[in-house]
């Protein structure tokens, strides 16, 4: 890695954030050649686009939230045109969604007995009602309650008391809005809302425009951002074990230089530079954070690392040969009615991990095959990562049986076989939150689950299943 005349860049880090800014500085009349360390054999990190079921299937980074002008996300597939007119069309810009995800199509109670949308709409009023008013508290020196979940169950006990009708209409909508807790444990990536500290949540930018997906895969992306990059930037299969500063490095090649970093990869080779900018995942900091920097790190910036949460999202894929739903469904949701968000009960994972699925999105663009995505957060994501693929299969498909006991759904004979994908946390949160009751600590970086393809077995209900991150 010869000098050129100007101050030697690396970048650790070949995901989104690394290659936006190997773009910045290889336009960049001062820069004359900067490198990317990818510790794996491709580029793009947490975004992964995989053909899979006759069609694509996004095993990371699944949507551009706010797909509107302020959005560099979408400003840079606009330019590499990998966008349909609808997603590029102004009125799509300018839809207002608030940041909130779409309600579902059809629910299921846990019971086998549909649940009225109209009832569901209303609970996702009330609920996106108090998100909405967690802004009131941004930086808040001392807001009314320490966490998020805190926030919204002392609204809901008070929006509670005044509900009329029975008991069990009143169980249904308690487990209605649970069912909205876990999908914002999905947003947020957490095992629970208590985690999540209600002062700065505000933080989070809502842009304008319906979220939209890459009709031709999100890696579409990443790919024409590395065919960007001159052909000898990217450097692959080079992770990296340690990052040394404020040091006087010297190489071989260049007598009488120094250099203040100095790159140390798992394979022994070293990499003198002037500057490091450092784009790794945040799970993989708090992982390797006493050894990935010599000298350690500033104490505020090690602090900072450690408190911002990391959690863990699951995507699950169901493939059937027949659908049980209609043709122009688009999310299915699962209520647990024995569920409240009201209670802090913490049942045991073996038996109840399931119960954390948010529900299913049915995944268009697949001409033969009919396949939904589940989505599920938190320890429970974890402990799914432990089990086997007949495990996760059997489970599922019990649940699916359970929820369309009724016979309102449409039939259909299934073969299964069964797909898993590596897995990893993926969002951040900011924390400071009480632990809810009963959990074992916040939801750290994931495991990773086996990457297997694992054989047919006897259950009627879904196709096939891969376990990816989000």
């Amino acid at each position: 890695m010869e000098s050129r005349g100007g101050p030697r860049v690396l970048v650790v880090g070949g995901g989104i954030a690394g290659l936006a800014a190997a773009q910045r500085l290889c336009g960049h009349p001062d820069i004359p050649h900067p490198r990317v360390l990818e510790a794996t054999a491709r580029a793009g990190g947490r975004i992964r686009s995989e053909r899979s079921f006759g069609g694509v299937v996004e095993v990371g980074a699944h949507w551009i939230h706010g797909p509107s002008q302020g959005n560099p996300v979408f400003q840079l597939a606009a330019k590499y045109g990998l966008l349909g007119e609808k997603e590029l069309s102004e009125e799509n810009q300018q839809v207002e969604a608030g940041g909130h995800p779409g309600l579902p199509s059809a629910s299921y109670a846990s019971s086998g007995a549909s649940v009225s949308l109209q009832l569901v709409a209303e609970m996702a009023s009330l609920f996106y009602r108090l998100i909405d008013r967690t802004r009131e508290f941004l930086h808040s020196t001392e807001p009314p309650v320490p966490s998020v979940g805190d926030f919204l169950k002392r609204e809901i006990r008070h929006q509670a008391a005044s509900w009329t009708g029975d008991e069990d209409a009143k169980k249904l909508k308690l487990a209605v809005l649970n069912a909205f807790f876990n999908l914002e444990c999905c947003v947020s990536g957490t095992h629970s809302m208590d985690l999540v500290a209600l002062a700065p949540f505000g933080e989070y930018s809502m842009l304008p425009g319906l979220d939209c997906t890459f009709p031709g895969g999100y890696q579409g992306l990443t790919n024409c951002m590395v065919a960007s990059l001159p052909e000898d930037v990217m450097v692959f299969n080079k992770p990296v074990k340690t990052v040394h500063w404020k040091g006087a490095f010297q190489e071989a090649a260049l007598p009488g230089e120094t250099f203040p970093v100095l790159v140390e990869c798992e394979d022994g080779s070293r990499f003198p530079a002037h500057h490091v900018i450092v784009t790794v995942p945040l799970g993989f900091l708090k992982e390797h954070l006493d050894t990935f920097f010599d000298p350690p790190l500033p104490t505020e910036k090690a602090e900072a690392i450690r408190k911002i949460g990391f959690g863990t999202n699951n995507k699950i894929f169901l493939e059937f040969e027949e659908p049980f739903w209609e043709p122009d469904c688009q999310i299915i949701q699962v209520v647990w009615e024995d569920s409240s968000p009201l209670e802090d009960a913490a049942p045991s994972l073996q038996d109840a991990w399931f119960k954390k699925l948010i529900g299913f999105l049915v995944l268009p663009g697949f001409e033969s095959a009919h396949v939904l995505c589940g989505f599920i957060a938190g320890l429970e994501s974890e402990f799914m990562e432990t089990l086997s693929d007949e495990e996760v299969l059997r489970s599922l498909t019990q649940v699916l049986r359970r929820v369309t006991a009724a016979g309102s759904v449409r039939g259909g004979s299934h073969t299964p076989d069964v797909l898993l994908h590596d897995a990893r946390g993926s969002a951040v949160r900011l924390e400071g939150g009480r632990p809810p009751l009963g959990s074992v600590g916040p939801a750290g970086g994931a495991a990773q689950a086996q990457n297997v393809a694992g054989p047919a077995c006897s259950a009627p209900v879904p196709g096939r299943l891969g376990l990816p991150f989000l």
